[in-house]
């Protein structure tokens, strides 16, 4: 199986946020990904990666948290300087704590306009950090309404078009099958584009175990297919975070 990593967002959370570090490191993850890590201070998410030997694979532009604003700006025409602003901050983060990918969320938008604005912003985010890794992320509109990038032959030809060699495709497979029902069919065709990859259960979110995603399948496929990057899991668990980890085995 690929290496497993620990959404700290969502995974541990009986826990503070300081104290979620040590927990994953405890529980056998080496590699954490923090979805908005903009309320503690830079310095102290660096010590704490460091005390407990982890690396941090990802944090997301833009900040703050998304549950106090929008789901980003990337596609969102007329907010290019806002975009330009957030994801500088972002960067300087991702620098100051060896953030191995910045993934850049689309906003809530549509249309040609967006599409448009996206490969801009994109093209714009790829020149301005060369050495930095930036994925884009398909999520379904169910669980974030009106968000522009729910598609993956939207991914596709935005890919294509700002064709970056530091920019590849963050592949969740829950909204993979929130969004086609097909996780499979989806990871054949995207495969060669996909530079990390998320895990959830379906429905519910919880553990990826025991539902309607063939998971064992999907890790055997992963290492099939000779994939290297991380596998993290970004779930709510059921119960305690530990009783959970099972899937990290497979």
């Amino acid at each position: 199986m690929p290496k497993a990593c620990a959404n700290l967002t969502l995974l541990f959370t009986e826990l503070p946020m300081s104290e979620r570090f040590g927990a994953a490191r405890s529980a056998g993850f080496d590699t954490v990904e923090i979805l908005f890590p903009y309320d503690m201070p830079a310095p102290e998410i660096r010590r704490l990666l460091e005390i407990n030997d982890l690396t941090l694979a990802l944090i997301n532009c833009p900040p703050p948290n998304y549950a106090d604003g929008p789901r980003g700006f990337a596609a969102v025409p007329g907010a290019e300087e806002r975009f330009r602003k957030d994801f500088r901050r972002t960067l300087r983060y991702a620098e100051a704590l060896g953030a191995k990918f910045i993934h850049i969320m689309a906003g809530v938008a549509e249309g040609p306009e967006a599409e448009a604005a996206m490969i801009d912003n994109l093209r714009w985010a790829a020149a301005e950090a060369p050495d930095q890794a930036l994925t884009i992320e398909p999520i379904n509109r169910v669980d974030m309404p009106g968000y522009f990038l729910a598609d993956y032959d939207l991914a596709s030809r935005i890919l294509d078009a700002v064709a970056a060699p530091n920019l590849g495709l963050q592949f969740d497979a829950y909204h993979a099958h929130r969004i086609t029902g097909d996780v499979m069919g989806v990871w054949e065709k995207m495969r060669h584009r996909v530079t990390h990859v998320q895990v959830g259960g379906f429905p519910g979110r919880h553990e990826p175990v025991a539902c309607d995603i063939d998971y064992p399948a999907f890790f055997t496929r992963l290492d099939r297919d000779g994939y290297q990057g991380w596998v993290s899991g970004e779930y709510h668990p059921a119960g305690r975070t530990e009783e959970g980890l099972g899937w990290i085995r497979f």
